[in-house]
């Protein structure tokens, strides 16, 4: 999962950030530091999967600042902080905003190593998921009207027979339309349909 991974570094303390630079890339990540999150937040490209290990304390922008500030953009990424004198509180806040992991410095390498691991685990999964909805959402465009009226009633677990009785369409005729439904959806099977579209939302303005 590591090799040429990406890991943000935000650390103000130059003799740490440069420290962690170099065991990062030495166990084969790819590293972006940055030394206040002014910079990180302006220079950092969203990549996937990648993981941001981030120092709580920190000038003008804290840690939980910039936790806030990726929300704020829609960038899910998953975040290790790293402190040696966080309060209570702030660890408590950074948790309920979805950090994955607190380090306390000094912390070792296998400490830093698993934690990372774990969120790029989460950002890879993140990442097929969001490319997965974006493939449905497309397919979904192509269908007809009655196509994706077909497609809801397949997804709520409606045979032909049921369709046909739901919708006044001839039996025959629904399963034509359900034939269509899955030859535009790119799948060969009624569970693979379901598997695909697992946590799909159509748009409002669906037909």
């Amino acid at each position: 999962m590591n090799k040429g991974a990406q890991v943000y570094l935000v650390d103000d303390d130059d003799d740490i950030r440069f420290h962690l630079t170099d065991l990062l890339r030495l166990l084969n990540y790819s590293v972006s530091a940055f030394g206040n999150a002014a910079e990180f937040l302006m220079g950092a490209p969203p990549i996937a999967p990648a993981v941001l290990v981030l120092d709580m304390r920190m000038p003008v922008m804290n840690g939980l600042d910039v936790q806030q500030a990726l929300k704020s953009q829609g960038w899910g990424l998953p975040i290790v902080f790293i402190s040696g004198e966080s309060q209570s509180q702030e660890i408590i806040d950074a948790m309920k905003g979805g950090a994955v992991d607190f380090l306390w410095k000094p912390f070792t390498h296998t400490q830093l190593k698993a934690a990372i691991d774990k969120c790029l685990a989460l950002d890879q999964a993140r990442s097929d998921t969001e490319k997965r909805l974006a493939q449905v959402s497309q397919r979904f465009a192509s269908l007809s009207p009655r196509e994706v009226m077909i497609f809801e009633l397949m997804r709520s677990g409606h045979g032909n027979k049921a369709i046909a009785s739901l919708t006044g369409i001839m039996a025959d005729t629904v399963k034509k339309h359900r034939a269509q439904v899955l030859a535009k959806m790119q799948v060969e099977t009624l569970a693979d349909l379901l598997t695909l579209c697992k946590d799909f939302a159509p748009p409002a303005d669906h037909p």
